[in-house]
């Protein structure tokens, strides 16, 4: 393979701010800033020779790439990544490095004096990833690499073809889309105009990994009312909302919890809690990739407070539940050459495929849902969502390779 521009794209792309916030959820994009990211790419594309570039009002990026010499006719393959960086660690100001790992600890920087590291316990793949340089934060932010490693190396492989456009490939289509973080992710691409009839996310993590099943997702806002009165004179009249938060949680399984739970296991994830005497909210999203016991842990949730307020004898407990995105296994599993193809493409790059149920979801499972069947493909990130989050050099490198072995094989 050919070498690629991937590293210095994505140092570039991580030190655009790009965060979206979930509390404007009510607009696409939930932040402004994303259009900076995104009218950077467009002009990129454009200079790449890429055709009908698009940036929308919503900060949707799409571009078609043309086929190689005789692949014209071959239906058109989407590769898709997300503009966004998630709000739940620092994101702005991102300032990236190299660190030349010797094993041990990965120290990506040092805050107010202490080290910002992890080590083989938490993280064993480090074992095998000694005397590689690894991209990291300084340690006051993420890295971003969720997703803008899967941009810099869908960005990098058009660079590739528009250098050597002899390699194979159908006609493309690359997009990249605000919100993923948030839930709207793929939402409000326009398909039609897109014209993919089938896609790829690169949006999961450490290379290899190989994803056609994600969670069923559901987020739920529970509200808490209490009775605030002074604390002297409070006894069989006060009621604590927080208190109310506290009984209804313990309602729930602990080994349901995201800590205790991994492969197929489901889980309930308190995202976070506000509580005064008066009043409380808790943020909550639930998971599962089995249909049923997703339905199981909304239905066990209600009955929560079904329960509390039962107890106090009127309703001071109410829950909200939003449907998120569907186990996009539904769809893909009727086309077993997305995954076939892919599981090709890392052999021939020189990968081993790890064919895994991603523990989140993607931008693939609602487009699977509208249509465009979109399993998910590694980008080589490792602790994605939190300062500590890392990525090889080697693997961002790689993923251009493994994505040129996949283009070919649709061409």
């Amino acid at each position: 393979m050919s070498t690629s521009d991937v590293l210095e794209r994505f140092l570039r792309y991580v030190q655009v701010d790009t965060q979206s916030a979930d509390e404007h959820c009510d607009q696409v994009p939930s932040t402004a800033i994303q259009f900076d990211l995104a009218n950077m790419l467009a002009d990129e594309l454009r200079a790449l020779g890429a055709q009908n570039v698009t940036v929308t009002e919503h900060a949707y990026v799409t571009a078609h790439i043309p086929a190689s010499t005789g692949a014209e006719g071959k239906p058109r393959l989407g590769l898709i990544s997300h503009l966004d960086t998630t709000e739940q660690a620092p994101g702005f100001g991102v300032k990236p490095h190299v660190v030349s790992y010797t094993g041990g600890d990965l120290v990506c920087g040092v805050v107010d004096g202490t080290p910002v590291a992890i080590g083989p316990e938490k993280v064993p793949a480090l074992r095998d990833l000694e005397n590689e340089d690894i991209v990291c934060t300084d340690g006051t932010t993420l890295l971003g690499a969720d997703d803008k490693a899967g941009i810099a190396e869908i960005m990098a492989l058009v660079a590739r073809l528009a250098q050597n456009p002899e390699l194979p490939h159908p006609p493309l289509g690359i997009c990249f889309c605000p919100d993923e973080e948030i839930g709207h992710g793929a939402e409000l691409l326009d398909l039609d105009s897109y014209g993919c009839t089938y896609a790829y996310t690169v949006d999961g993590g450490p290379i290899g990994e190989l994803e056609w099943e994600c969670f069923n997702a559901a987020e739920a806002v529970v509200s808490f009312q209490g009775f605030s009165i002074h604390p002297g004179d409070s006894k069989n009249r006060m009621v604590n909302a927080g208190e109310l938060f506290h009984r209804f949680h313990g309602l729930l399984p602990a080994v349901q919890r995201p800590e205790y739970t991994e492969g197929y296991e489901g889980f309930y994830y308190l995202e976070g809690v506000s509580a005064t005497v008066e009043h409380a909210t808790a943020r909550y999203i639930i998971r599962d990739h089995d249909g049923k016991k997703f339905q199981d842990k909304i239905d066990l949730l209600l009955k929560a407070a079904e329960f509390v307020n039962a107890e106090q004898g009127c309703e001071r407990v109410h829950v909200e539940i939003k449907q998120q995105y569907r186990n996009m296994a539904e769809v893909v599993a009727e086309y077993p050459e997305l995954i076939d193809l892919a599981k090709e493409s890392f052999s021939a790059a020189g990968v081993e495929p790890h064919v895994i149920p991603i523990r989140g979801g993607t931008d693939g499972a609602q487009l699977s849902f509208r249509g465009l069947p979109c399993p998910n493909l590694s980008t080589g990130a490792y602790c994605c969502h939190g300062v500590n989050e890392f990525i090889p050099v080697a693997s961002l490198q790689k993923m251009v390779d493994v994505l040129q072995e996949l283009v070919a094989r649709f061409a």
